[in-house]
């Protein structure tokens, strides 16, 4: 068995007519989410506010764990309160972190999003890479790379996850950045788009754009406080 970290974007949207509930109704069913939340797994779970900023969602759930059995019972948890009945699953996204092959000795820039304080904003976004790129050679690809590279450490402030996806969903990589500065972030976005590497780049949508709250937070913003 390998001593791989698994990572899991989920995000769920409310059915409107759960705004129409009793307060009552409405504060029980964040109470036992909370719960399903904290019940003292081996599972990290970070929460995110999109409401109004990505359609149809609400609610992302980011979160690391030893193993994908780990990942399946926190979400089975969340869908089963009584909120979870009226939550639909928009996106969902899964990585395993493991070393990169075109990084040597990665900086706290280059680690996971998991440790230390949250910044503000979440960004997360499924990305593929074309099969011409897997054909080049080691050297070209880590040229290629290494000015990709260059770039992000001039944004030293805004860090960065990449987790492997193959065999384990749709695409190549689970990406996700933390900022406080989303504007920043797009500058970062902008220069990334004029280096070799946007050749090769065959999908990096749907974007996902999370605002960092506690629960209650995003309990208080949906009327169930």
């Amino acid at each position: 068995m390998s001593d791989a970290r698994f990572v899991h974007a989920l995000a769920l949207g409310i059915d409107p007519g759960w705004r129409r509930l009793p307060a009552e109704a409405r504060c029980g069913g964040f109470e036992e989410l909370a719960t399903a939340l904290g019940d003292g797994t081996e599972v990290t779970t970070f929460t995110y506010s999109t409401i109004g900023i990505e359609a149809g969602s609400d609610l992302l759930l980011w979160s690391l764990a030893p193993s994908l059995e780990a990942l399946e019972e926190r979400a089975a948890a969340v869908l089963r309160t009584s909120l979870g009945g009226w939550l639909t699953v928009r996106e969902s996204f899964l990585g395993v972190i493991q070393p990169s092959q075109y990084v040597k000795k990665p900086t706290p820039q280059e680690q996971s999003l998991f440790s230390g304080e949250r910044s503000r904003y979440l960004v997360v976004y499924p990305f593929t890479k074309s099969t011409d790129w897997y054909l080049q050679g080691r050297e070209a690809r880590q040229g290629i790379m290494n000015e990709h590279m260059r770039i992000g450490h001039e944004y030293p402030e805004i860090r960065q996850l990449l987790a492997s996806s193959f065999g384990v969903d749709d695409m190549d990589f689970l990406v996700a950045y933390e900022t406080d500065d989303l504007a920043r972030f797009g500058e970062l976005v902008r220069a990334l788009r004029g280096t070799d590497s946007r050749r090769s780049t065959v999908r990096d949508t749907p974007l996902l754009v999370g605002v960092h709250r506690p629960l209650p937070e995003i309990a208080a913003l949906l009327g169930a406080r």
